[in-house]
This record gives C-alpha cells, structure tokens and sequence, in this order.
C-alpha cells in the first residue's frame, strides 16, 4: 500500500472518529519519528495481520557484524523473547528464512503443546541488518511458507528505513568531508602563516555560519592570537583580544573541548571564561577547542555563534575531526614563518626539554655519549704522525754497462733476480773477436818469420820496421784478448737486479757504455718518502718512524730521517717533498722497488687536534683566500 493512500485512510478514519485497531495502528506506523517507533508499529501491523502470532521481535545492529539488539517486542515493550534468540541466530548465520517447532512453550500450550517459530534476515545490498522472528501456533507447512513469504514483503518497510538512515549518513559523512576539504585546502592555499590563518579562520566562519571564529597559538605560557575571521586588524581590540585568550586558555588548561551552553555530558567542565564571554557578547554560543599535535597542545580555535544557534555533537565532532587535520598545517607554518634565530632557540629548547624530561632515553643516551667523547678527546693526547707514501731503495745502485761494441748472445738475468758474486748476467756475441784474433796471430807469425830474416841479414832498418810492426799488432790482439775475457758480463757482488731484462733481446747490438743492468747490493737499504707540502713543517732530520711495506702489511720496519730535499715535485695535483730515510732493520725479504706507507713520529698532541688540524688548515686557507 503506497503512503498516500496509508496517510489518506489515516485522514478518513481520524475525520469518521474510527477507533478500528488496525486503523490505528497503520497511523501510528506512518506518524513514527523514530526507528524505533517505526519498528513497534510495523510489528504490532504484522503480528495483527497473521492469524496465532502470540510474540514477536524485532532485532537491528551493525550489518554483518553485530551486536544486533532488541528494537521492537510485541505484544509489547515488556514482553520477554528471549526464547526466540535461537532461532534468530541461525537466521542470522544461515542468512535465509527459516520455521521451527519451539522446544517448549513460551505462553500457554496449544493444542499439541508446541509453537512454530519463524525468522526472517533483514537484508539490505547483500548484507544482514537484523531479523525479525514471531511465535505462531502450530499450522500447515505449506501455511508456513506462506507466512515467511507475507513477513518478506513486510520487510520491505524496514530494508526502506535502513536504507533511509544509510542515505541519510552518507550525505551527512559527504557534507561533513566536503566541509573539511575546503577548510584543509583554505589552511594550505596561502604561502605565509598570518594569511594562511586568516584564510583559514574567515572560511570557518563561513562554512559554519559563525558569527567570530579565533585562532591562537600557545608557547607553554599563554595564548598569542593571531587571526580573527573577517578582520586584518585586531591590535586596537585588546578587550575582545584579552577575553578570547582567557577563554583559550580555559579549554587548554582544562585538555578539553568546551562548549557553552553546555551539552549535558557526564563530564563536568569549568566554563567561567566562556560564561563571560557570552555575556559580553548578547549571550552567543560559543565553542573552544584545544589544538592538539604530537600528543603536545600547541593552540586553541574558538567559535561563536548567535544564541539560536548552539553547537550540536555533530559539529563538535566535525570541528574535532578538522583541527587534528590542520593543527599541524598552521603550526608548520607558524614554525617556517620565524626568525632563523628563532628557530635555532626553539629548537634547542626543544631538545633541552627531551633531554630533561621524562622519556627520550636513547637521545639522553646518546648525548651522554658524544659528551664523554668530547671530553675525552679534548684532554686525552696520542702520538701525531706524518703519514707518506714511501718506496724502498738500495743504499748504493751500479750501473752494468757494454764493455766494447757488440751484440747479445745470451742474457739469463732479469730484472728481480737475485745474483750472487760471479754470476753470469749476460754473454756477448766473441765470433768476431776470435776471428779478428785468428788473423792477428798468423800476422804476428809472418812478422815474426819477417824480422828474423833481417836479424840473419843485419838489416838494421828493416829490423826497426818489422819490430814496430809486431808491437801495434800484438797490442791489438791483447786488446782483442782483453775484450775477449769481458764477452761474460757477471755480478761483481752479490746483488739483486733492479732494472734490465735482455732475455728479448738476444742478438741485438748494443754499444760500449750502454746500460744493460742496474743491481743493488742484498745489504743496505734507504727510503724515499714523498712528504705532502702541509707536513713538511712538521719533519726534521734524526726523527724515526715506521714503515709498513705492501708486500707485507703485518711487519713494521724502523727508520730514521736521513735528508729532506728543499725541492718540490708536483705529482696527482699535489706538491710533494723528497725525503730519505735510512733503515734500522735488515730483513732478507727486502727488496729494491718495494713501495708502502710511512709514518713519521713528531710528538704527543691532543687527539683532538690531530683528527681535525687539516680540516681547520683548509678552512683556514679558504677563509684566507676569500676573506676581502
């Protein structure tokens, strides 16, 4: 039945004076205000329309979820139905009409001493709301059914109040969100603070037709107003500025959200400010409420209204809900709109107040320790050292050079190898010199033949001739035979090759004097250290120290400054001194070429100094360099 003919019989029994029950009762549905209301009409309407209903219930809760509670009884409200939350929990769960015979009769016995129970899920877009249930006496299956399908169609009453309330809820959610999004985007539309809150308070005002909305900010001491809605300038008002501050305070004080006139909550608040400012203001409402951030309240917002129109729960909550959104937008402002100085004084004491405060104990842990640290290095001394980058030599290197003109037969020494006196570093090629001494002494023995035929003849010139003759050659074949006896090359001690590799050289030639190897002697060593230019100060002749080598990094070897050269060589882009050192420890596995790095010990310093010296020299230089 649709509800314009409902309300038009309404109008014809009213105006025939019917006292007809069901007439009355159908008014009585179509004039409910609340759910309630409503579900107790609509079951006195069902249960008088099905014949032996002798109780019924109507229960409603969360969709799904529970917990579903008593919104109706008949015959009425005191009616006890406990004895049908069986038959409704299995509709619940099994999410279907369902009929049953009860186990035991729950007014007076019937005629077999039993009553059938009926259930039916109020289902809405696939999700369970309640159920409805009713006692009848015992009847026909096929009569049963019939009454699950009558007590469907009269769900259909009640799936349209749920979905009344649904729509009504989302629409208010909706307006409620709406109203936040703005007022959000109002607090994040302007770039500096003062704008933002002005923006943000005249908005508010706005949106919820506010006579005055106030904004101000708490220090831990007192309330600083910084916006009014609709006014720019509000220094000439101290009375209204003075009145708004206490009333902050008052919600702040209190940690709460105060609203005046009160809305009969169990809580007792002091609303003595608010009271005050009512009066002076022709009674208006008013609400304050704590800005809260980080668990830490850092403000207060405090509404007016005209005396018509209080504040409800609903808008409480609403205002709630917005200022834990935007209490951190304006306080992020406020704090991005202070002096740099400013800033570095809250902030430090912001950590002041953790560090003597109660919790925050791995920050109290942890300044603990950089403190020690900083107190330790700034008395604790270590030894200062000048690091370089170090490479081992001989002490006395040799040349091996070509003894005469000629080319390379042999060469098995290379460059690395360890020689020993009298070792063979290379053979020349002495073919040549052999023939070349062939052909001198067959000259020798025809001069020799020459000469004493002229001592048979006593030809005294010719004696002179062949005798000067036989000096120049026999001094040739004694320099062949010298050059000869120097075609082996050997070590003339022993010694370890620093440079020189022949082996891919055989047959090549070489001149007299050319290099053919540079040897180091086994014993005695020096190193070269190349010193940066900003330590060279610090480093004088006679000072020791340690070098660790590459080729082996766990033995250290004692040395002593032996020369500094005052001349700088650039290399990597950096200026390097040259630095000799004598070495205190002899080790067979010393080689030539080695290369490492080097610590000079000059004295005992601060540790402090010693890790930070070459950073503050750089700035030093920086400063120097830029400073006008």
């Amino acid at each position: 039945m649709a509800i314009e003919s409902i309300t038009k019989k309404i109008e014809e029994v009213k105006s025939k004076g019917s006292t007809h029950s069901e007439d009355l009762l159908w008014a009585r549905f179509v004039e409910a205000s609340t759910a309630r209301n409503l579900c107790e009409a609509w079951l006195a309407l069902q249960s008088s329309r099905i014949q032996g209903v002798h109780c019924g219930l109507v229960l409603l809760g969360e969709p799904d979820e529970g917990p579903f509670v008593p919104m109706a009884t008949w015959p009425d409200s005191t009616t006890d139905a406990r004895h049908l939350s069986e038959i409704c929990e299995k509709a619940l769960r099994e999410r279907r009409g369902i009929f049953s015979r009860s186990p035991e009769s729950s007014i007076k016995p019937a005629k077999n001493n039993q009553y059938y129970h009926v259930a039916c899920p109020i289902e809405v877009h696939s999700r369970v709301f309640g159920v409805v249930s009713l006692e009848v006496e015992p009847r026909p299956e096929s009569e049963l059914k019939l009454l699950l399908r009558e007590l469907f169609w009269g769900i259909a009453w009640l799936q349209n109040l749920i979905l009344k309330q649904s729509e009504a809820e989302t629409t208010r959610l909706r307006d409620r969100l709406e109203t936040v999004l703005d007022l959000v985007a109002a607090s994040l539309e302007e770039d500096h603070f003062q704008a933002a809150a002005i923006s943000f308070v005249t908005e508010l005002s706005t949106k919820l037709g506010c006579e005055r909305v106030s904004y101000g900010s708490w220090n831990g001491k007192k309330i600083r107003i910084h916006a009014i809605s609709h006014t720019s300038d509000f220094g000439k008002k101290m009375n209204v500025v003075s009145a708004l501050s206490s009333v902050m305070e008052e919600a702040i004080d209190q940690y709460s959200t105060i609203v005046y006139p009160g809305l009969n909550e169990e809580k007792v608040l002091v609303d003595r400010a608010h009271s005050h400012l009512a009066d002076s203001e022709n009674g208006r409402a008013i609400c304050t409420v704590p800005l809260i951030h980080n668990e830490k309240v850092i403000g207060a917002i405090t509404l007016e209204r005209t005396p018509d129109k209080p504040f409800d729960q609903d808008t409480v909550e609403l205002l709630e809900t917005l200022f834990a959104l935007t209490s951190a937008i304006l306080e992020e402002k406020r704090k991005e709109n202070r002096w740099l100085i400013r800033k570095i004084l809250d902030s430090f004491n912001d950590q002041v107040k953790k560090l003597v405060g109660p919790s925050h104990y791995a920050l109290k842990l942890i300044t603990v320790c950089v403190a020690a640290l900083i107190i330790f290095f700034c008395f604790a001394k270590g030894d200062y050292r000048v690091t370089a980058q170090s490479a081992l030599e001989g002490a006395m290197q040799m040349s091996v050079s070509a003894p005469f003109d000629g080319y390379i037969l042999k060469a098995p020494a290379r460059a690395g190898d360890v020689v020993h006196k009298d070792d063979l570093l290379t053979i020349l090629d002495d073919r040549d010199l052999r023939i070349e001494q062939l052909k001198l002494k067959s000259q020798i023995e025809e001069l020799s033949k020459s000469y004493r035929k002229a001592m048979a003849e006593h030809d005294r010139a010719q004696i002179r001739i062949v005798n000067s003759q036989l000096q120049q050659i026999r001094a040739k074949l004694n320099l062949i035979n010298e050059h000869l006896a120097r075609t082996q090359i050997k070590a003339p001690f022993d010694a370890v090759v620093i440079s020189g590799d022949l082996s891919q050289s055989i047959g090549s030639p070489v001149e007299r004097g050319q290099e053919l190897y540079k040897i180091a002697p086994l014993e005695g060593y020096r190193i070269i250290l190349q010193v940066e230019e900003k330590d060279i100060d610090e480093v004088t002749t006679g000072q020791k120290g340690e070098l660790v080598l590459s080729a082996m990094p766990d033995t250290t070897f004692p040395f002593t400054v032996t020369e500094i050269t005052p001349v700088a060589i650039s290399k990597e882009g950096k200026n390097f001194f040259r630095v000799e050192a004598r070495l205190e420890k002899k080790s067979a596995r010393l080689r030539p070429g080695m290369e490492g790095v080097a610590k000079i010990y000059v004295d005992e310093r601060k540790l402090i100094w010693i890790w930070t010296h070459d950073i503050i020299d750089w700035l030093k230089i920086k400063l120097w360099k830029w400073w006008p």
